[in-house]
């Protein structure tokens, strides 16, 4: 194994001695007392089993089989989990051939970041991964199963599910993907008539068809963003069977993978034995998810989102962990945005089972973990179906250092195995400096981009960055600043107005980067973005300080960035923040617990 890995494992384990083993006493006090079921009185077990079929009721009356709680985040709103709809119904029939049941112990709220991009109900959405961690403990308060399904995928549900399931770690957990939408257009088609729309050259009716082109039936969006991001890192860590996170909705392979890992989590298929969570989710395993998210290039969400699943167990990771990570953790995958395929594509030629296979053989991964089916060696495999039976079929032989695309209208690798990376560092990096600490996509940026040094434009909101952009104020290279967007000030939303505009830019020959305390995630690109900033605005970081033409270097080659404006003596801007209207009241307490971006932005531990 690479030293650098041994040694940020070391770092976290010593960091977390106190915290972690506080963790596992209080997770094995719960596991030595047994099946909740002999500790709950007649009148809770007939409270629980008063609406079930006569078949589990009897279940629950015996105690004598298993009963599994399943946790849903299905709505016929978010393409990603409309496919839910049948899944329980899929899964409690499946239990019953094994003499076991299940029940929907509770269901928590699923929005969707692609409804409210621009919207005030974005301001709600990195908040409601800790009402959903909430809602998980109490679907399972009830205390009367003996393993559970998670069902849930897109960007803040399946964190936030995790986050919840840390306090009930005695039992078996599974995560239950849904797989990805066929692919539509093509994400550079999308971004073109985006960019075309934002300079006026097609009206809004056009743009819609074309975005409907895209998202355009059930099932996961197809690029790289968040929720793929959640899935791939789910998949990595064994809570799922190996190869199941990206086939694709809405087919028999989908369906019958589901069946399987329900008989899997019951233990009623190939000798499995399910691990409790806590013998899944430690420091080994999580630093493995925090190397797979720099080897693929993931989503900049996972830096707070890994972060404060950690703080779930009680063990603490940093974003110097991460920085330390990406200068040993070569770029091996591209995936869009920071390539042409989609995730169909990368399942193709593969999946996670081949990413997992390539970083062992590069001596980056911790192979002495366990997933709740089993360990590394049978995360590195497919889970198959042939003549109705569930085969776990050893990697194939990759003697070539590429994988090359199927599809022949795409001419870029996706994955590489042996050969030269795709960079020699991680595909996201943090940048230190005078003005905070934030997290860069790099893998999404062209090695020209990044590096810039411009007199910076400093606004309060995206709305005022478009509002400026309609009004041709952007004729010379400039760093564009955008405050009071991180979690203390309005949640901490997406800013994804922001990239046609920034795109744009880019290609009219300006040199352009952005710095904001707010968020994009996986789906950005192009364009240099210091993300996540902090100390925010809010709190009276250095950004709050900032004027029109100071001047900022944006280094994202040596993991910088400062401004050479003198800070000391000015007072850092106050703004009234408009957070009332759409719900966004009911969040006060949240924005004024709530943590530092390089803390997870969790309002819990």
């Amino acid at each position: 194994m690479k030293k650098v890995i041994a040694s940020v494992t070391r770092a976290i384990e010593e960091r977390s001695e106190t915290t972690y083993q506080k963790y596992l006493e209080m997770i094995k006090k719960q596991e030595k007392m047994g099946r909740y079921r002999e500790h709950l009185t007649w009148a809770n077990i007939a409270h629980a089993a008063a609406s079930s079929t006569d078949e589990v009721k009897e279940h629950l009356i015996i105690g004598d089989a298993k009963n599994f709680a399943i946790v849903s985040a299905y709505n016929d709103m978010v393409s990603a989990h409309t496919p839910y709809e049948t899944y329980t119904g899929l899964i409690k029939d499946t239990l019953l051939r094994f003499d076991m049941s299940a029940q929907v112990a509770g269901m928590v709220p699923a929005m969707c970041d692609g409804v409210t991009q621009g919207q005030p109900g974005m301001d709600l959405s990195l908040f409601s991964r800790d009402v959903i961690a909430k809602s998980v403990a109490i679907a399972l308060s009830h205390n009367i199963f003996d393993g559970v399904f998670l069902l849930g995928v897109c960007d803040k549900i399946a964190p936030g599910m995790l986050m919840g399931a840390a306090a009930f770690a005695h039992l078996p957990f599974a995560v239950v993907p849904t797989g990805p939408m066929e692919s539509g257009i093509s994400n550079k088609e999308k971004a073109l008539v985006r960019e075309k729309y934002v300079r006026g050259e097609i009206d809004k009716i056009e743009l819609q068809r074309m975005e409907c082109k895209c998202y355009h039936s059930k099932g996961c969006c197809t690029f790289y963003g968040t929720a793929n991001t959640n899935m791939l890192i789910c998949e990595s860590l064994g809570l799922m069977l190996p190869g199941q996170a990206f086939i694709m909705a809405e087919s028999e392979l989908r369906d019958a993978l589901t069946f399987f890992e329900t008989c899997a989590l019951a233990g009623g298929i190939a000798g499995i034995s399910p691990k409790p969570l806590y013998k899944v989710l430690t420091p080994k395993n999580l630093v493995n998810a925090l190397v797979v998210l720099l080897a693929s290039g993931g989503s900049t969400n996972h830096t707070l989102h890994l972060v404060a699943m950690a703080r779930s167990l009680g063990i603490i990771i940093t974003w110097d962990d991460i920085a330390t990570l990406s200068h040993a953790v070569p770029l091996l995958l591209r995936i869009y945005p920071n390539g042409v395929c989609d995730v169909n594509d990368f399942e193709r030629v593969g999946g996670v089972p081949a990413l997992l296979t390539a970083l062992k053989n590069r001596g980056l991964v911790h192979e002495d973990v366990e997933g709740v089916f089993g360990g590394f060696d049978l995360m590195q495999k497919k889970a198959l179906v042939i003549n109705d039976r569930l085969i776990f079929d050893d990697p194939k032989d990759t003697r070539d250092d590429i994988f090359a695309p199927p599809n022949s209208n795409k001419d870029e690798p996706i994955l590489i195995t042996k050969g030269k990376p795709f960079a020699k560092e991680g595909g996201l990096k943090v940048l230190h400096g005078n003005l905070g600490e934030s997290i860069i996509k790099v893998s999404a940026v062209a090695q020209e981009h990044l590096y810039v040094k411009a007199p910076c434009r400093v606004f309060n909101s995206q709305y005022e960055v478009a509002a400026a952009y309609k009004n041709g104020e952007f004729k010379e290279d400039v760093i564009i600043v955008v405050r009071f967007c991180g979690p203390a000030a309005c949640g901490m939303p997406e800013l994804h107005m922001l990239m046609p505009v920034l795109n744009n830019l880019l290609k009219s020959g300006l040199k352009v980067a952005l710095v904001t305390d707010g968020r994009l995630s996986g789906a950005s690109g192009g364009v240099p973005c210091a993300l996540h900033l902090y100390p925010e605005a809010k709190v009276g970081g250095a950004i709050a300080k900032l004027m029109d033409g100071d001047e900022i270097e944006f280094d994202a080659v040596n993991g910088t960035l400062n401004t050479s404006a003198d800070l000391s003596n000015r007072k850092a801007l106050e703004i009234e923040l408009d957070n009332d209207t759409f719900g966004r009241y009911l969040f006060e307490d949240s924005r004024n617990h709530v943590g530092a971006s390089g803390e997870g932005a969790t309002t819990l531990f």
